[in-house]
């Protein structure tokens, strides 16, 4: 049997798609399934369809901050609400489109951990260059990698591809052409890999 594949749409300025990066490895190794990292650009899907951060909705802010707190301690992972929200991440999510494959999910890890548990302002380049160092990265070789034309083009096209695909929000997960939005339903994904749900 084929070994099926998630695909997990990020963006490391978003706290849910942070919360629920720390728990996605064991879901899927769990199911038995592949994982693909697929950066994204968060901002523009929300222009493309209409949508807002919940942080820029007064009454969703004030219970989002409190719901992001519920959520780290039921998974026993760190959290502190950095000075610097919302953030320039656009530059995080290049690095890892300027990576193989099989090292964003070490680098989407890496960046989301100093930003939402180390106040790292991680817009800037220095701070992304620490960060990829302290995760056993060349710093210094991604910055520049992630100025490069092909970087810059696959972080478009899997932002194209994620609206194209009526992705509104961050994390955004698809299964064989099923989608599954936010760090909640991550329970329902697993779920649907086992079996206990139709689609």
């Amino acid at each position: 049997m084929t070994q099926r594949t998630i695909e997990f749409f990020w963006d490391a300025a978003s706290p849910y798609t942070y919360l629920a990066a720390t728990q996605i490895e064991a879901l899927a190794q769990r199911c038995d399934c592949s994982l693909q990292w697929r950066p994204f650009v968060l901002g523009k899907a929300f222009e493309a369809t209409g949508n807002r951060a919940p942080a820029m909705i007064p009454a969703k802010g004030k219970y989002l901050f409190k719901d992001l707190r519920l959520w780290a301690k039921h998974y026993g992972v760190p959290l502190f609400f950095p000075r610097v929200f919302p953030v320039n991440s656009l530059t995080a999510g290049r690095i890892a489109c300027a990576l193989p494959p099989e090292r964003v999910g070490d680098w989407a890890k890496a960046v989301m951990t100093a930003y939402w548990t180390k106040d790292a302002d991680i817009s800037q380049a220095e701070v992304l260059k620490a960060v990829a160092d302290a995760a056993g990265f060349d710093g210094a070789a991604l910055l520049a990698a992630a100025q490069e034309q092909p970087a810059k083009d696959l972080l478009r096209t899997n932002t194209d591809e994620a609206v194209e695909r009526d992705v509104f929000g961050a994390p955004t997960f698809f299964v064989e052409g099923q989608m599954f939005w936010g760090n909640d339903r991550l329970v329902l994904l697993e779920d649907y890999l086992n079996g206990k749900l139709g689609s």
